[in-house]
């Protein structure tokens, strides 16, 4: 099991660098996390995040929208989520029960997690592991 999880991990990782990290990837990254428990406990464990989230009730079914939304798409809209046009995002929301929207919101958001990720690599790539302060050149 910890052996496929590092492969599971590394395969990730190259799709994140070559920037084809897809819903495909992300519907099974979201059932890893269901498989490991309470989310609300799992956040806990995140150094910080006891206390920020102290008094915070999230739903253990959070997941579930997201995962509606992406279920309502065709494998080729999973892996290619900018061809969704008008049409085919009124049918997903039609297929999830959410508005289009939730759609919008989720493909707005998944496009922005691309984003940081991709930057957090190429970080990562440069030995730096992290991303510069608004402002501050990376010294080139």
């Amino acid at each position: 099991q910890e052996q496929y999880d590092d492969e599971e991990a590394k395969r990730i990782q190259k799709k994140i660098a070559k920037n084809k990290f897809d819903f495909n990837d992300f519907i099974g990254q979201i059932q890893q996390i269901k498989k490991m428990g309470n989310f609300q406990d799992l956040m806990g464990m995140i150094p910080g995040m006891g206390k920020a989230l102290k008094g915070v009730d999230i739903d253990d079914n959070a997941f579930n929208q997201v995962e509606a939304i992406i279920r309502s798409m065709t494998p080729k809209e999973r892996s290619m989520p900018r061809s969704l046009d008008l049409s085919r995002k009124k049918r997903i929301a039609r297929g999830s029960g959410t508005e289009i929207e939730e759609v919008n919101k989720l493909l707005k958001q998944f496009e922005d997690m691309r984003k940081v990720m991709q930057m957090m690599n190429k970080g990562g790539e440069k030995g730096r592991g992290r991303l510069p302060m608004p402002g501050m050149s990376r010294g080139r």
